[in-house]
C-alpha cells in the first residue's frame, strides 16, 4: 500500500516507486483522509518531475531558509539571517522563486539605495538571493536564470586608526571610565559592567587579530588553545581553518574571560548563545572618541594596514585576513608600495653617503 506506518512514528508515510526510484515522505498527519490528500500531491509532483521533466517549485522564503540553514555553524550565518529580512522587505516571500526576474533584483537594489543602505550591504543581500537560487538548483527546484545588477563599491580613502585614535577609542570603551552619564563604578549594575567589559574585550581582540566581527562574536572556548596561545578559526569564505596567534594583551583578555566563563561562547547573549551583531554601544564609543567616520570594519583595516606598514606583503596579509580573493587584499597595496619606495629612498641615501665619503677620502 502507498500509505504505511514506519517505526514508532504516529504519522502516515507515502511510499511508492517510480522509474526505479523509491519515494518515502511523511504526511505529517495521523488522519487517513488527510494523508491520502498528501499522497496524491506527492505522487503528482513526483510524476511531473520524473516523467514529464517538470522540476519542483518553492517560494522565495523557503529557498532563502534552506540556504541559510545549510550555512548553520558558519561565521556568516547570523549575517544571513539579518539579510533575509532585508531581502523580504522588497521581494514577496510567498512568490515562487522561479518567477523572479532581473527586474526584481534591480528593484531591490534601487529601493535599498534610496533607503540609504551602503553599496557593500546591498551587494551582500544580492549575494544571498543568488546563493539561495544556486542552492535550490542543486536540490532539484525550478529556478530562474538571473544576473544580479552590478553594485559599484566606492574605493575612497582607506580608513584605519592611528595609535592615538586607538587609545581614544579604548578610553571610551574602558569599563572603569568615569562619565557624567554613568553611575559611580561601585554602584553600577553588574549586567551593565559585564556588557561594557564585553565591548572593550571584543575591540581589543579585533584590533590585534584582524578577524571579522562575526568570527570573534561567535567564537567558542574549544577554538582557544591556551598552551600555544592561538585561536583556531573556521573561515567559510575560503573553506579552511586559520590559525591566529595571540598578542600578549589578547592572551590576557581571554584568560580573564576564561576565569568567569559561564557558557561555550567567549561572548554570549543573555540566553547563553553567541553574542550576535550587537554594536550600538560600540558605535557610540566611536562617536565619543570623535571617530565618526569609523565602523567595526575599520579595526580590520587597521590591523591589515599595520602589518603592511611593518614589512608584511599583501599575499601574507591575505592569509592573515582570510580573504578568498587577492583582489580584496589589494586595497592595501598602496601601503606596501609606500613601504617599498621608502626602502628605495634609504638605499639611495646609503649610496649617496658612500659616494660622499669616498670623495672626502680622495681629497
Amino acid at each position: 500500500m502507498p500509505l504505511v506506518k514506519r517505526g514508532n512514528s504516529k504519522f502516515w508515510y507515502v511510499q511508492f516507486q517510480l522509474n526505479g526510484r523509491t519515494f518515502v515522505k511523511s504526511t505529517r498527519t495521523t488522519e487517513r483522509k488527510e494523508a491520502e490528500k498528501v499522497e496524491a500531491q506527492v505522487k503528482a509532483e513526483a510524476y511531473a518531475e520524473g516523467v514529464l521533466g517538470k522540476k519542483k517549485s518553492t517560494t522565495v522564503t523557503q529557498a532563502l531558509l534552506r540556504f541559510i540553514v545549510s550555512k548553520e555553524g558558519t561565521a556568516n550565518h547570523p549575517n544571513l539571517i539579518r539579510r533575509k529580512k532585508a531581502v523580504l522587505s522588497t521581494i514577496s516571500g510567498n512568490a515562487s522563486i522561479s518567477s523572479l526576474t532581473n527586474g526584481d533584483l534591480d528593484r531591490h537594489k534601487t529601493m535599498r539605495t534610496l533607503q540609504g543602505r551602503a553599496p557593500q550591504t546591498i551587494k551582500h543581500e544580492l549575494n544571498l538571493i543568488m546563493g539561495a537560487i544556486r542552492f535550490a538548483k542543486r536540490n532539484g527546484f525550478d529556478i530562474p536564470d538571473l544576473t544580479p545588477p552590478p553594485v559599484k563599491i566606492p574605493g575612497g580613502k582607506l580608513r584605519y586608526l592611528s595609535t592615538d585614535e586607538e587609545k581614544r577609542l579604548l578610553r571610551e570603551l574602558d569599563p572603569n571610565r568615569v562619565s557624567n552619564g554613568l553611575a559611580p563604578i561601585d554602584e553600577r549594575d553588574p549586567k551593565k559592567l559585564r556588557a561594557m567589559q564585553d565591548n572593550y574585550d571584543l575591540i581589543v581582540i579585533l584590533l590585534d587579530t584582524g578577524a571579522r566581527y562575526s568570527e570573534i562574536a561567535s567564537l567558542t572556548w574549544d577554538q582557544i588553545d591556551f598552551e600555544n596561545r592561538l585561536i583556531r578559526l573556521w573561515r567559510s569564505k575560503v573553506e579552511n581553518e586559520s590559525i591566529l596567534f595571540m598578542t600578549t594583551r589578547v592572551a590576557e583578555v581571554i584568560a580573564d574571560r576564561a576565569a568567569v566563563r559561564t557558557c561555550k561562547f567567549l561572548f554570549s547573549n543573555s540566553e547563553g548563545g553567541a553574542r550576535g551583531y550587537s554594536v550600538i554601544a560600540i558605535r557610540k564609543a566611536f562617536d565619543r572618541a570623535g571617530l565618526h567616520d569609523c565602523t567595526g570594519h575599520t579595526l580590520r583595516h587597521t590591523h591589515a594596514s599595520r602589518l603592511i606598514q611593518n614589512g608584511m606583503s599583501v599575499y601574507e596579509v591575505k592569509a592573515v585576513l582570510g580573504h578568498a580573493d587577492i583582489r580584496t587584499t589589494m586595497r592595501y597595496a598602496h601601503l606596501e608600495e609606500a613601504k617599498v619606495t621608502s626602502r628605495a629612498r634609504d638605499v639611495i641615501e646609503r649610496m649617496n653617503s658612500d659616494h660622499q665619503n669616498l670623495g672626502v677620502n680622495q681629497r
